[in-house]
């Protein structure tokens, strides 16, 4: 399944990436409460769907977050001018599965919410 966002903030991709690392989670994404640990760009932090090993990549316009242990494999990237919307920061989310119960469904929603906030605030 796919979910996405968009954010109301200009900022170019290089920022974008000096900004958002693990460190800087919780202060982007109400949704992640705590980061446990860091080294560079991998981590462990407490989120909605509680703890988590989590991995940041340097990508095109911006980062990719990955929780590789997850169930769901859930994974969302931030990246900004690029097509369809080069204008916005788009916060893009996938799992591996095609249908989920409504409420795990919901709480993806409101994590994409949490980002999309977070960037217009405080980028």
């Amino acid at each position: 399944m796919e979910f996405f966002a968009t954010a109301e903030k200009i900022i170019d991709g290089d920022a974008l990436q000096a900004r958002l690392d693990i460190v800087s989670l919780p202060l982007f994404c109400a949704s992640i409460t705590q980061v446990l640990s860091h080294d560079g760009n991998e981590g462990e932090i407490y989120c909605t769907w509680g703890l988590f090993f989590v991995r940041r990549e340097p990508i095109r316009g911006g980062v990719r977050f990955t929780l590789p242990k997850c169930p769901n494999t859930i994974a969302w990237t931030i990246t900004i001018g690029l097509p369809p919307i080069p204008e916005k920061i788009v916060v893009h989310l996938t799992i591996n599965r095609t249908e989920h119960d409504p409420e795990f469904i919901d709480t993806i929603r409101a994590f994409m919410e949490n980002w999309r906030q977070g960037l217009e605030t405080q980028l």
